[in-house]
């Protein structure tokens, strides 16, 4: 079945869902908000500027939650097997947007929709049956309280055996501000809380099945920027040997060895057992096969086996919060404590950072539950307290920064804006410390990924420990991720692809003319419409800072050492360059550039 709108690449309509009154809406989407803001994290951020007011509560009825895909989604473009899912965020109360991969994203794609629009709130539990024109809203009373994977199975079995699904489990369901939206059981847009979202509006989850394919307006151009991507990709180390190899778990030895491998809380930056959690211990101990997501040739999945139970991961990421971040380096216990945030729906970072700042609080006597680093066991248990809302799990599901502001010590969660940094030191990456201070989103490594230039030499190899210049450089690379996550397209292709390549794949795709300085433009315009939600929701510049710990306190082992942030002098020539005023506001040239005059109004009442 063919998309009927005559647009190509996009679908060209929106479906709006009202759950208070359980009503369903299709509206056409706006042909000038795709052609400026693409798909997926730009549509989701201008759909919430226009229709969410200030300083509503995260959980409140009139929040949106949006679920977007690109014009790249479900095509043969490399790595276009994604979704995104936008929302004000529960955890940090800034604009959020979530990736995931997988194969939900295609699917939700192939039923003909660009977005879903979730208003409201239902009075009772509900899941959203999408199959193709039929759209239903459905009685989840009996699947309330399941988990992620039953949720899908069960859902499954009563709809399509085709069908794929995104779901919250016991987390989204008890608002845990850590909360995920899993879906393919495994795969998580997981940043944020907007598990959480979700579940305060009785969503349990969202079911689709498509048939319709996703026309292209120049097949014969678009299949030769295919292959021209795939070249590129195969020829690149990263894509085509690190990661189908080891996983993102190959940068635990790399970062561990530079001395920027998050341990204890980030008190320290090496981490002595490293190897066992390692992307090279997991092949060896743990793995099962590789996965991918929908229509990726990089394969980064890991199928893995622990104390006979199947599973996917754990990641990098995983593997540094529940492990490094808590001195532990039991491998087992690490992936079971993966497979239950899987299951109970709820972040992996978040949670491991989270449980790393309880166990310094408890160091430092401010805590007075026995939770220590290096207890392995404990951080399988409290991921599961979390989710639940158990005993103290019911505390650390507030998220670290509320966890440590409780015990009168702000300064021990280890987050930005509320959202817990990941695993990169930044005392170690000049660049990346900035990226980390002025991400829309908060602590978040791929808003702009400088362990690229700063660490693995791609595109080339730079200084890390240079502050000067970085500043364009994080402008750059923030720019293009808010592209790439717009098209949607997972930001590892940009380890082997340029501006260029995407430029070809959606010209070719939509039939519009875009070049690679045009789709950075688009970039910054989607960086700076986000900027402005924030400046509504009441952040300014003093939000873009790092915890003291990272602008006062040097490492002292390991190849980062004696080493701290130059935030200061970073974040002045940043707003420079962005064409941001001293207090971090744009200004009104810099609108007018990017055709957001109108969201001057958001500059004068705050």
């Amino acid at each position: 079945m063919e998309a009927d709108t005559g647009m190509k690449g996009w679908m060209g309509k929106i479906l709006r869902v009202d759950l208070s009154v359980s009503k369903v809406t299709v509206q056409q989407a706006n042909t000038d908000d795709l052609r400026n803001f693409i798909g997926g994290r730009g549509l989701g951020a201008k759909i919430l500027y226009n229709e969410l007011a200030p300083a509503t509560d995260a959980y409140s009825i009139e929040n949106k939650l949006i679920f977007c895909t690109g014009p790249l989604t479900g095509t043969r473009a490399p790595t276009s097997g994604r979704y995104c899912v936008v929302s004000k965020s529960p955890l940090t109360g800034t604009i959020f947007d979530s990736q995931s991969g997988g194969s939900f994203g295609p699917e939700l794609k192939f039923t003909g929709y660009d977005a879903i629009i979730v208003q409201g709130r239902s009075s009772a539990p509900v899941y959203l049956w999408i199959n193709d024109d039929e759209v239903r809203i459905v009685d989840a009373i009996e699947l309330w309280g399941l988990d992620t994977h039953k949720t899908t199975d069960t859902l499954v079995r009563s709809t399509d055996s085709r069908a794929k699904v995104a779901c919250i489990g016991p987390a989204g369901e008890n608002l845990v501000r850590i909360a995920a939206i899993i879906n393919d059981k495994h795969r998580a847009a997981g940043r944020g809380g907007l598990g959480a979202v979700m579940g305060s509006k009785k969503l349990k989850a969202v079911v689709v099945r498509g048939r319709r394919s996703v026309e292209i307006a120049d097949r014969r151009r678009f299949d030769s920027a295919v292959e021209k991507s795939l070249r590129a990709i195969g020829k690149n180390p990263i894509t085509d040997r690190s990661l189908p190899t080891l996983g993102t778990a190959a940068l635990v030895n790399v970062t561990n060895e530079l001395g920027m491998f998050p341990t204890k809380n980030f008190q320290e930056g090496y981490f002595e057992d490293a190897e066992g959690i390692s992307g090279e211990k997991i092949a060896e101990r743990i793995l099962t096969g590789q996965v991918a997501c929908w229509g990726c040739p990089i394969a980064c999945g890991r199928a893995t086996r622990a104390d006979r139970k199947k599973g996917e991961g754990p990641e990098y990421e995983t593997v540094w919060a529940l492990g490094a971040q808590c001195g532990v380096s039991d491998l087992i216990a690490v992936t079971k404590a993966n497979y239950i945030c899987n299951e109970l729906g709820v972040d992996t970072i978040s949670a491991g950072s989270t449980i790393g700042c309880a166990m310094e609080l408890h160091e430092r006597r401010l805590l007075r539950e026995e939770i220590n680093f290096g207890d392995a066991q404990a951080v399988v248990d409290l991921v599961r307290k979390i989710a639940y809302r158990d005993g103290i799990g019911d505390r650390l599901a507030e998220g670290s920064y509320r966890l440590a502001e409780r015990y009168g010590a702000p300064e021990l969660s280890m987050s930005v804006k509320r959202l817990e940094m990941p695993a990169y030191d930044p005392r170690g990456a000049q660049g990346h410390a900035l990226a980390y201070a002025t991400s829309n989103r908060g602590g978040c490594h791929l808003r702009a990924y400088l362990i690229g230039p700063e660490v693995l030499g791609v595109p080339a190899l730079i200084d890390r420990f240079k502050w000067q210049g970085k500043a364009q450089l994080v402008t750059l690379y923030q720019n293009l991720f808010a592209t790439i996550d717009s098209l949607i397209l997972c930001v590892f292709s940009s380890f082997a692809l340029n501006p260029e390549h995407y430029a070809e794949l959606l010209s070719s795709a939509v039939g519009m003319p875009f070049s690679g300085e045009r789709l950075i433009e688009v970039g910054e315009r989607v960086y700076n419409l986000e900027r402005l939600i924030n400046i509504r929701e009441g952040f300014s510049m003093k939000d873009d800072s790092l915890p003291p710990r990272f602008l006062k306190s040097p490492l002292v082992q390991g190849g980062s050492r004696g080493r701290v942030v130059a935030l200061g002098r970073m974040l002045s020539e940043y707003y420079r360059i962005r064409g941001w005023d001293r207090r971090g506001k744009p200004k009104p040239a810099k609108l007018r550039r990017l055709g957001l005059e109108t969201a001057r109004k958001t500059l004068k009442r705050n």
